[in-house]
Formats: C-alpha cells, sequence, structure tokens
C-alpha cells in the first residue's frame, strides 16, 4: 500500500478527508521518520517546503494525525511535547523505548520492545487490556560520560 492509499484510509476511517496539505505534512514526516520533532520544528519544515501551508492547518492536522494514531505525542521532560510517526508495520516498528541524556538531551531509541513479558503479566493479573505504553530512562550518554 503506497503512503498515499495508507494517509487516505487511516483519515477516512475516522471521517476525515485526504487534503493535499495533509498529504504534505504526512510525506515531511515521512522523511523525518527517524526524529523526534516538536510542532515547531515541523511547521518550519512544512512551511519552508510549501509556503502556502499555514500554521493553523499544520497544528490541526498533527492533531488529527494524533486523533487516528499515526503520530503520537511525546513528553520528554524537557519542556516539550515532540511527535514521532506510530506506523506499525507501515514505516517503523511501532512500540520502542527512549533514552533521553540528561546533559546534551540526545534522544536514543530502544528500538526492541523490552516490556512484552510485563505487559502479559499485567493484562492476565489485572484483567487489563493494553493498547499503548511508553517507557523513557534517563541517564547521561555515552559522549557526556567522558
Amino acid at each position: 500500500m503506497s503512503n498515499v492509499n495508507f494517509l487516505k484510509t487511516k483519515l477516512t476511517k475516522k471521517g476525515y478527508k485526504l487534503t493535499s496539505q495533509r498529504q504534505n505534512i504526512f510525506e515531511i514526516l515521512i522523511r523525518q521518520k527517524n526524529n523526534h520533532l516538536s510542532p515547531k520544528e515541523i511547521s518550519k519544515l512544512v512551511i519552508n517546503e510549501y509556503s502556502e501551508i499555514g500554521l493553523a492547518t499544520i497544528n490541526r492536522t498533527l492533531q488529527i494525525f494524533e486523533e487516528i494514531g499515526i503520530v503520537y505525542k511525546i513528553n520528554f521532560n524537557d519542556g516539550y511535547h515532540k511527535y514521532e510517526l506510530n506506523i506499525k508495520d507501515k514505516i517503523q516498528n511501532n512500540k520502542h523505548h527512549h533514552l533521553i541524556c540528561e546533559k546534551c538531551g540526545e534522544i536514543i531509541e530502544v528500538k526492541e520492545d523490552l516490556l512484552n513479558p510485563l505487559k502479559k503479566i499485567i493484562e492476565e493479573q489485572y484483567d487489563f487490556k493494553i493498547h499503548n505504553h511508553s517507557l523513557k530512562f534517563t541517564g547521561v550518554c555515552s559522549n557526556c560520560k567522558k
């Protein structure tokens, strides 16, 4: 399935239309799939490439993308939230964890979902269906330890 068809399917399932602005913003996010971007950083990238897209449209689109589940907001305890693609089996592995350097702010992704055994225990013991989880470790990266 192409990126456009994927986006159109996700949008229409929730009653939204695929617009050229949404498609353009999605393409920027795909190109930046390995980055954790603030709304300001996303806006700068989008406006640099598509100057006809306004800030309000970008912010509304990010809210819609979060609602339909193709991005999620992450708080890295730096006073800001950042967006990350959440496209399971399409672009990247959905579940992963983050290591956050307290000195330089570097964010390192741990690609493995290390919580699968714990999730299973929680679901069975508490009769609770987990839909999502987030785990972040704070410390000092290898460059800052030197």
